[in-house]
Parts: C-alpha cells; structure tokens; sequence
C-alpha cells in the first residue's frame, strides 16, 4: 500500500509506503526536507499536519516538545502514513548535492576490532555504493524494531561496500546485534543521509574533530580527502578524544592512506588518564584550542561525536575563534 503525500511548503508530492516514514520517503523521490539526525532526536524534520492520518512509531521521540504536540506537530522521520497526507514542514531544506537515498539489503563480509568495545563493518550490496564521505545510513539488523544511524568510514565504490566503526554501547539492543553477527548474515541499509559530508573544492585547510565512534564518518572523511586532488599539499589535522589510553585508535588506518597518510597530524587526548597513558589528559576541545589563531582562519572544520563534544566544539569555534557557520560541518545526534 502507498499513499500520496503533498507538501505544501515546496508544493511538492510524492509516494510513501505504508512501512516506511515521510522523511524518508520524500529524501528518496529527491524532495528537500529538513532534517539531521533521522531518529527522532533534533527535531529538524517537524511538520504540521494538516489533513489525513500518520501513524507515530515513537510518540515521546525527544525532537518533540508538548507544546508541539498540542500544536499538533509530528516528527517526519518517526511518521508513517495511514492515509493520503498534506503536510507543511517547520524548517526549509537544502538540496544537497548527493546521492539519493535508497533501501538495499546488505550482507556482512568482514570485520575487525580496532578496540576492545569498537569494531569496523564491512557490508556488500549487489549495487555501487553511492555516498559522500562523511555520511551516515540506517541499519536494521533481524530483531531489531528500529533502524540505527551509523556513519559510514569508507568512501564511495563500485563494489557495493559499505563500512561503519561502531561501538559496543552497553545493554544496547542494536549494538548487541551488529557484534552478534557473523559473515554472511545480512541487514537492511537505508541511505545515504546527512549533509556533514566533504567539501573537496574548497582550496582549504582541513580539520578532523572526533570522539567515541564519531571516528567514523571522521575516518571516511580523511579517505575521501585521500582520493581528491586536494590532497596533494592539504593541511590535515585530526583529532580524536576517547575516554581512557584503551580507546585511542585511528592512527593506523589515517597512515595508511596512500596519499595523505604521511602528512596527517593526528592529535589524540584522553578524559580519564592512567599510567598507560603519557599524552594529554582533558576533552579533546581543549586540543583543538591549541591550534594557532591563524590556522582557524582558513580551514573547514568537520566533527563528529557525543552531543556535549559537538556543543563544546562548536562553541569554541564559532564564539572564542570566530570560525563562520558555513566551514562547521557536523549532523546532530542524541
């Protein structure tokens, strides 16, 4: 079953099926939503509803307040149609320059650990893997009732792979899943989404920031800096936080970038010290402030990781080194 769903702010329209959402849905027939995280967390995707019937796959999703809710806004990335739709978006969207996203089923070929809780995927697809660096998909693992963003740490390829460094969240129904299965066991990816991907025309400077599995789509930037021309002469930090000496990884897999590997600078810190651990101890904004005052000037920044890193990244950005809007990249998730 499929309904037609009109959207008022573009004067847009296009099909949704029954079991999938009108974000997604509408991000697949190449109408610009807004939206960021997908999972019901930012809130960037609410709309009106103005005639017809959705179901809400997470009535107290927190990109909801009450207030919305008595003014009867929903959440399109949690909407499900039961009925022919008219709806009006809250925020404006942009149309990223992107690969549509698209609903394949992929299968587990191989994967190794980088640490003793992270753990990097590999899925193959019967068709080409069509994404930006940088970007994230929604995995949907046997047993699990909802998808999961997961950013992917490769870049685009003819072979149909898609990898993603994921870690083990305690007690996490999804998680669990994914370190439960073996080669040759397969899930349902839904993508490519989020516009934190690589700008690699931009003549600049660039600056990795990552915590915790934000190493990621991190990762998948520096490899997709590694194909560009720009690579060539480009000043690359990265900087990665993690909480204990036990969680720092990364460094192996940027050296060994054909191209750029032997010129990253890669800048690691710790929440937690012990006596493993010699380097610098704090959060790894703190790190990034380090860098000189004349380097912000002319550089894109691109990070990833929990909310309280991103907040305190960007305001130290944007606040004490007045670094504009337009060269922070980053997808909100809660």
């Amino acid at each position: 079953m499929r309904y037609r769903i009109r959207e008022e702010r573009l004067g847009a329209d296009f099909d949704c099926a029954a079991d999938d959402v009108l974000l997604r849905a509408g991000l697949r027939a190449g109408v610009p939503l807004a939206y960021e995280c997908n999972v019901g967390g930012c809130g960037s995707c609410k709309f009106e509803l103005l005639e017809g019937e959705v179901a809400d796959a997470w009535p107290l999703a927190p990109g909801l307040s009450e207030r919305d809710r008595n003014r009867n806004r929903r959440l399109a990335c949690q909407s499900r149609p039961v009925s022919d739709c008219r709806i009006k978006m809250i925020g404006r969207g942009d149309a990223a320059a992107a690969p549509l996203p698209e609903r394949v089923s992929a299968t587990l070929i191989a994967a190794q650990d980088l640490t003793r809780d992270m753990r990097e995927f590999r899925f193959r697809g019967d068709a080409p893997a069509a994404f930006r660096p940088g970007q994230y998909a929604l995995l949907s693992p046997g047993g699990i009732p909802a998808a999961r963003a997961y950013s992917m740490s490769n870049v685009e390829n003819d072979e149909g792979e898609w990898h993603f460094i994921i870690r083990r969240v305690p007690g996490g129904a999804a998680t669990s899943a994914l370190f439960d299965l073996r080669p040759g066991d397969c899930v349902t990816l839904d993508g490519p989404y989020g516009r934190a991907y690589l700008r690699a025309d931009t003549g600049r400077n660039v600056v990795c920031i990552a915590g915790g599995s934000g190493l990621s789509p991190m990762i998948g930037i520096a490899r997709g800096l590694d194909r560009a021309e720009m690579a060539v002469g480009c000043a690359f930090d990265f900087f990665y936080g993690g909480r204990s000496a036990d969680d720092i990884c990364g460094e192996a897999l940027l050296r060994g970038l054909p191209r750029l590997g032997s010129h990253v600078r890669f800048h690691s810190i710790v929440s937690s010290g012990d006596d493993r651990w010699s380097g610098r101890t704090g959060m790894v904004h703190e790190l990034v402030a380090d860098l000189p005052m004349e380097a912000f000037a002319r550089t894109d920044f691109y990070l990833a990781g929990p909310p309280p890193m991103a907040e305190a990244v960007v305001a130290l950005l944007t606040r004490d080194r007045g670094v504009p809007a337009e060269r922070i990249h980053f997808d909100r998730f809660f």
